[in-house]
């Protein structure tokens, strides 16, 4: 098991190099399931494997030019202190419940990815930026779920800085790697004063995720930003189903995803269709967005 889960490692590092999320997504569930840690152990490695992970995976995007060094320190300066709370607070709360919540966060996360939203114009064609009193607010309460659950923060804080912040889907993927690492860090800080991890197992699963983003950063230049939204959040629906089987009932779990699979097919496969109900629905609700 510990072969198969320094090789899945890999993808995790993929994931997070590509959509500038989505590691401890998968690394959580990867180290409770896989490895067999309990929920609690398997949250404290994931930040650290998810830490180093993101610094190193953010030095690609860096220069390539592709992070907004302003936003993504302010927001990872409050994630780390709102991190560090919820590493301490997660003591009081069984690891079941930490993981549903986790659940339910991805797929209300998800859904807004999916929705997207209308990039913001600025003066001169410059990227727009969050008022530092928003990118504080949001990066504290971003960071409190980080250290209350594990997530390195990426399925929240690049949609915070996508569809929040306007910023470009390539730019918020590589800001947010700054974000991931700084707070991750915090929250393992805070799990370290109860939690103990398997040192040797995390130096492995870190080494291979690491490897995995470094490929997944070289291949965001050739994803086109609206694809690459969509498809995170197809991806955070379809982990969210996993969790789901594991913490409430393998039926759940199917359930959840056999609906992400039909509607993911029905998204993509409507705009090939001459009649297709969903398109008319879109156009009434722009209709009525217009007319309002």
């Amino acid at each position: 098991m510990i072969a198969l889960t320094v090789a899945l490692a890999v993808l995790v590092g993929v994931t997070l190099g590509l959509l500038g999320g989505g590691g401890s997504i998968l690394t959580v569930p990867l180290l409770a399931y896989v490895a067999g840690m309990d929920a609690k152990e398997a949250i404290a490695t994931s930040l650290l494997v998810v830490g180093v992970t993101s610094a190193v995976g953010a030095i690609s995007h860096a220069r390539a030019g592709r992070v907004q060094w302003r936003t993504g320190l302010l927001f990872g300066l409050a994630g780390m202190v709102g991190a560090y709370g919820g590493g301490l607070l997660s003591r009081f709360i069984p690891g079941t419940v930490l993981l549903l919540g986790f659940a339910v966060m991805m797929i209300a996360t998800a859904i807004a990815m999916l929705r997207g939203r209308k990039s913001k114009a600025t003066p001169g064609g410059g990227n727009p930026s969050m008022s530092v009193g928003k990118i504080l607010l949001d990066g504290a309460a971003v960071g409190l779920v980080t250290g209350l659950v594990g997530a390195g923060g990426g399925f929240l804080v690049v949609p915070a800085l996508a569809l929040l912040g306007g910023l470009p889907m390539p730019i918020a993927v590589g800001t947010s790697l700054i974000v991931i690492a700084m707070k991750s860090f915090a929250g393992l800080g805070g799990y370290l004063s109860t939690v103990q991890i398997d040192w040797r197992l995390a130096a492995m699963v870190t080494g291979a995720a690491v490897v995995g983003s470094l490929i997944g950063g070289r291949l965001t230049s050739l994803v086109d930003p609206d694809t690459l939204r969509k498809s995170f959040g197809w991806f955070v629906l379809i982990m969210s189903s996993v969790i789901l089987a594991q913490e409430i009932h393998p039926g759940v779990g199917v359930a959840a995803a056999a609906l992400t699979v039909v509607a993911a097919g029905a998204t993509y496969a409507c705009p090939r269709m001459e009649h297709c109900p969903l398109q008319r629905l879109g156009g009434r609700r722009r209709a009525s967005v217009a007319a309002g």
